[in-house]
């Protein structure tokens, strides 16, 4: 364990002082101080996945990335130690009040990594970064709020930008996409790419510098939010932060107003806000995809039991039923009742009901099949829908469950009679196999009665 927190902390100084050697790249208005600080996003990131006592590897990363720039060891330690803080404070902040590393999956968690994250903590590494610059005699006091909002707005947006994206794909790095999804999502990047370059890269003339096209680069990121989801939501963002800060750097885009700095100051303000509203997007259409499918779920699914219900069980005949029709092959329906209910509802009370319900309902679930369907037909009768089975299949699914149901050693003991029925065989439409079901359960109800009645008889008494 020792070995690999080690590891992890070299992996993450060494990226520390990758990304910061290249955000410095775009240093302008001081040597330690850049609009453009992706190390925020990596170090807050690292701090929510791997805890905080992985700090030593943000501190280190920064004292060397800053030592290698500009400044003495003290103001660089200075440097460092606001930078650590900050990602301290920011993932602390989040695991108290945004859910942590999951706050990309609900709208108000966003907002609020926005604020106490990107806006709030921050300031930390500013505020300690700037103020040891000044007291080195690094830089000079009355440039204090020119080199600390650009400071700040540099980590700001680059905790906006890069952390979300770290996390999403750290939690979901796989794609299952169909080719149709694939080639979708090849001409989203396709087109945000080149709606970048109009933007902010001079293509057709350069009007990007005139007009303020900024904004057509929007509908292309609401895509991908809407059609895709948070992880590609957040990939779109860093592609389009590129794009803007490579043709700023040409001298090209809508921001190219007076000084280097004072542009890209304006070109991160954008990307920080653009870069919130896209991931809070993409975060509210998942919201809205769960609560729908959670809606459908409560829609087809009995309450007490948690099978499906009577709709869910139409809903899988018919399903099954087209794809009879289409391969040709049977399946098998299964109506089972739960035997004396009413008498132990009467005997033991509506809580050892409502839990003999529920005892079935788990063996159904835990010995059929992961395509079968079972579903609470109403009241103590229960369906089970077998793909691809005939009658001899049907039969061995009911035995296994009639002698799982006698293994069982809760009490009160439980017994279950079955109806099959088999389609098309037993029916040529969904009303006539329910039908063909029905007679055989209670024909099969009939002759268990029959044999107890029987059985009564022929016992000696007294």
């Amino acid at each position: 364990m020792q070995n690999r927190n080690l590891g992890i902390i070299a992996g993450l100084a060494t990226l520390y002082f990758l990304t910061g050697k290249l955000g410095l790249t775009l240093a302008f208005i001081h040597p330690s101080a850049t609009a453009v600080w992706p190390p925020t996003g990596i170090a807050l990131a690292a701090f929510l996945v791997f805890d905080y006592e992985v700090w030593p590897g943000v501190f280190l990363g920064a004292f060397l990335v800053n030592i290698t720039t500009a400044g003495s060891v003290p103001v660089c330690l200075g440097i460092a130690a606001g930078n650590t803080l900050e990602g301290l404070a920011g993932s602390y902040l989040l695991n108290e009040f945004a859910n942590g590393r999951r706050f990309i999956e609900r709208t108000q968690d966003i907002l609020k990594f926005a604020v106490l994250a990107g806006m709030l903590c921050t300031t930390i590494s500013a505020t300690l970064g700037v103020t040891s610059l000044c007291l080195g005699h690094s830089a000079r006091w009355t440039d204090y709020r020119a080199i600390w909002a650009t400071w700040w707005l540099g980590d700001a947006v680059g905790a906006i930008v890069v952390a979300p994206l770290l996390l999403v794909w750290i939690s979901n790095p796989r794609l299952h996409w169909s080719w149709p999804r694939f080639l979708e999502a090849a001409a989203l990047f396709v087109c945000l790419t080149l709606a970048g370059l109009i933007v902010f890269g001079g293509m057709f003339l350069g009007i990007g510098r005139d007009y303020p096209l900024e904004y057509l680069c929007i509908p292309f990121l609401m895509w991908a939010a809407w059609r895709f989801g948070t992880r590609e939501a957040a990939t779109g963002t860093l592609v389009l932060s590129v794009t803007a800060i490579l043709g700023t750097m040409r001298g090209h885009g809508p921001f190219m107003v007076g000084t280097r700095s004072d542009s890209f100051f304006l070109l991160q303000a954008f990307i920080g806000v653009v870069g919130v509203m896209t991931i809070s997007l993409s975060a509210l259409f998942e919201e809205h995809q769960r609560a729908e499918a959670q809606a459908h779920v409560m829609a087809v699914s009995d309450p007490l039991t948690g099978l499906g219900n009577y709709r869910r069980l139409i809903e899988t005949v018919e399903t099954e039923v087209r794809r009879s029709d289409r391969t040709g092959r049977p399946f098998a329906l299964l109506l089972m009742d739960l035997d004396g209910l009413k008498q132990i509802n009467d005997t033991y009370g509506h809580l050892v009901g409502s839990r003999a319900l529920c005892r079935f309902a788990q063996i159904l679930r835990t010995y059929s099949r992961s395509i079968d369907t079972a579903a609470r037909h109403g009241g103590d009768e229960f369906a089970l829908i077998i793909p691809e089975a005939n009658e001899e299949a049907a039969r061995q699914v009911a035995q296994r469950i009639i002698q799982r149901l006698a293994q069982d050693t809760e009490k009160p003991s439980l017994t279950v009679s079955v109806g099959t029925a088999v389609w098309p065989r037993d029916g040529e439409t969904i009303e006539l196999l329910l039908r063909s079901a029905d007679a055989a359960l209670y024909e099969n109800k009939r002759r268990h009665h029959a044999i107890a009645q029987e059985t009564l008889l022929r016992t000696p008494t007294g």
